[in-house]
């Protein structure tokens, strides 16, 4: 018999957020929950299993397709353990090419930060090298003045350079995902 939980306490048991839960329910990753005769949403040990299944899925930095599909093998007894392998293999792929990029953009880093005397002259080996092929006439007149998205509005995040790899990552997620 299984006894029912608000979204709170199913939150708080399967470790993620209420609004996560809502979030995996709007895109379909768990189902729409059963509601109280007042309307509140009722959890039982099930969507807590699968939410925790979930919570632990995003740490390995599964994509929601992917924990889709992994979820689907899960509830399938007549999966093989070779199918779920073979999610787990592309998913390690996928990972090991986005570590060979970003340690290609780190080498790059370090030769730009090497390269820079980093004194009070307005000389910059960073900027040169980043804008070599640019003749001189054609340097920038402005600062950007950058515009804030409402992902970033709402996270308070602004344009940090965290931001903007995550962004840059989760493009080259989507161009990897189409081959």
């Amino acid at each position: 018999m299984s006894t029912f939980m608000n979204i709170g306490e199913a939150a708080a048991a399967a470790g993620v957020s209420a609004k996560m839960i809502r979030h995996y329910e709007q895109i379909g990753l768990l189902p729409e929950a059963e509601r109280s005769e007042s309307g509140y949403r009722l959890y039982g040990d099930r969507e807590v299993s699968v939410l925790r299944f979930v919570r632990q899925s995003r740490h390995l930095g599964f994509s929601v397709a992917q924990i889709a599909e992994l979820i689907g093998l899960w509830s399938d007894s007549r999966r093989t353990s070779r199918e779920v392998k073979a999610v787990a293999q592309r998913h390690l792929a996928d990972l090991e090419e986005k570590r060979r990029e970003i340690d290609q953009m780190m080498d790059g880093l370090w030769v730009l930060v090497n390269a820079c005397h980093g004194d009070d002259q307005p000389h910059c080996a960073i900027l040169e090298k980043l804008s070599l092929g640019s003749p001189a006439q054609h340097q920038p007149q402005h600062k950007p003045q950058l515009k804030k998205t409402h992902k970033a509005e709402a996270s308070g995040a602004g344009t940090s350079s965290h931001i903007d790899l995550m962004a840059w990552m989760r493009g080259v997620r989507v161009h990897h995902g189409t081959h």
